[in-house]
C-alpha cells in the first residue's frame, strides 16, 4: 500500500480559511475584525482575498499587522474581469498575491488575469462555480488554476449552489489535475464563517511553507470530518478517518464505491473500475452530513 502524497508529507496539518472578504470591500467587519474572528475561532491562518475591482480601489489587504505567534495570513484577493459564456464577470480567487499587484486592465480577460495571478506566484483557485454557473469550458481557460471550490459555504448558505463538485469532476474527467478547496467566502452580513476549510500539510506555519503546500495539493478539504490517512493499493483503498456515515471513493463519470454504515473510522473500499478512470477522489460524510473531501489521486 502507499500512502498518499498528502499524508506522507513531512510536517503536521494547519487549518485555514483562505477566502474571505472584509469591509475594505462588500463585507461588514473591518480586516482586524476578520483576522480575529479566525484567530479566536482556533484557526491556525487564513487569507482575506477583497474584491480586486477599481470601485474598491484594487485592493490587496496587508493583513501581517495581525500576525501573532501561533496564527498567520496570506495575502491575497479576489480577482475580476469580464466575461465568461454566460456574461457573467469573472470570479477568482488569488492567495499569495504580493501588495504591488498591478491593477486588472481595461481589456484584460479573466484568463489572462489568473496567467498573471500564476506568474506572481499566487495560487489561484476557481471561485464559486456552482453560484454563477461556470462552464467547463470557461473553466478550461484558466491553465494555470491549482484548484477548484468544491464547497463555497456563504454561496450554500444564500443561494443553494456551494457545491463544486460537479465542475470538478468535469475537470478531473478531461485529465486536469486539479486539486479541490472548501472556503467560507465570508461576508459577515450573515452567520457564513467556520462552514469549510482546508487542512494543510506543512512543517511549519510559515506564509511561504502554507503556499507551497497549497500549490503541491498536499491538503484536504472539509466542513468538520477528518480524513487521518488514506492508502493507495492496486486494489484497494484504505481510509482512516473520524467517525463518518459514508466513506466513498469517485472517479470518471458515474464509476464509484462506497461503505454505508454508522461510525466508521476505518474502511477499504475496491479500486477496480476506479484505475480505468485515470484518478480517484475520497469523500466522507459524517452523521450530520457534513463532508470531507480528499485531493484526486492520479494512477499511472
Amino acid at each position: 500500500m502507499q500512502t498518499d502524497t498528502t499524508f506522507a508529507a513531512p510536517g503536521r496539518f494547519f487549518k485555514g480559511n483562505i477566502h474571505t472578504h472584509s469591509n475594505v470591500s462588500d463585507a461588514r467587519l473591518s480586516p482586524a475584525e476578520v483576522c480575529a474572528v479566525y484567530r479566536d475561532g482556533g484557526y491556525d491562518f487564513m487569507a482575506l482575498t477583497d474584491h480586486f475591482l477599481e470601485k474598491f480601489g484594487f485592493p490587496i489587504v496587508d493583513t501581517r499587522p495581525f500576525r501573532t505567534a501561533g496564527f498567520t495570513t496570506l495575502l491575497g484577493a479576489e480577482v475580476h474581469a469580464p466575461a465568461t459564456s454566460l456574461g457573467e464577470i469573472w470570479h477568482i480567487l488569488a492567495v499569495g498575491l504580493p501588495l504591488d499587484f498591478a491593477p486588472t486592465g481595461p481589456s484584460e480577460t479573466g484568463a489572462a488575469l489568473a496567467a498573471r495571478c500564476v506568474a506572481a506566484g499566487a495560487f489561484v483557485g476557481i471561485a464559486h462555480p456552482g453560484w454563477y454557473a461556470l462552464s467547463a469550458a470557461d473553466a478550461n481557460t484558466l491553465t494555470g488554476a491549482h484548484a477548484v471550490e468544491i464547497y463555497n459555504h456563504t454561496t450554500h448558505l444564500r443561494t443553494d449552489r456551494g457545491d463544486g463538485s460537479n465542475l470538478a469532476d468535469q475537470l478531473l474527467a478531461e485529465g486536469r489535475r486539479i486539486s479541490l478547496i472548501a472556503v467560507d467566502d465570508a461576508h459577515f452580513h450573515c452567520p457564513d464563517w467556520f462552514g469549510g476549510w482546508v487542512m494543510v500539510k506543512a512543517t511549519d506555519n510559515e506564509p511561504d511553507m502554507l503556499l507551497a503546500a497549497l500549490k503541491a495539493g498536499r491538503f484536504y478539504a472539509t466542513q468538520g470530518p477528518m480524513i487521518e490517512g488514506i492508502l493507495w493499493g492496486k486494489d484497494t483503498v484504505e481510509v482512516h478517518c473520524s467517525p463518518a456515515a459514508s466513506v466513498m471513493v469517485l472517479g470518471h463519470g458515474s464509476r464509484a464505491a462506497q461503505s454505508v454504515a454508522p461510525l466508521q473510522t476505518r474502511v477499504s473500499l475496491p479500486l477496480a473500475r476506479l484505475r480505468q478512470s485515470g484518478f480517484a477522489r475520497i469523500v466522507i460524510a459524517d452523521a450530520q452530513g457534513r463532508r470531507a473531501w480528499s485531493n484526486p489521486h492520479f494512477f499511472g
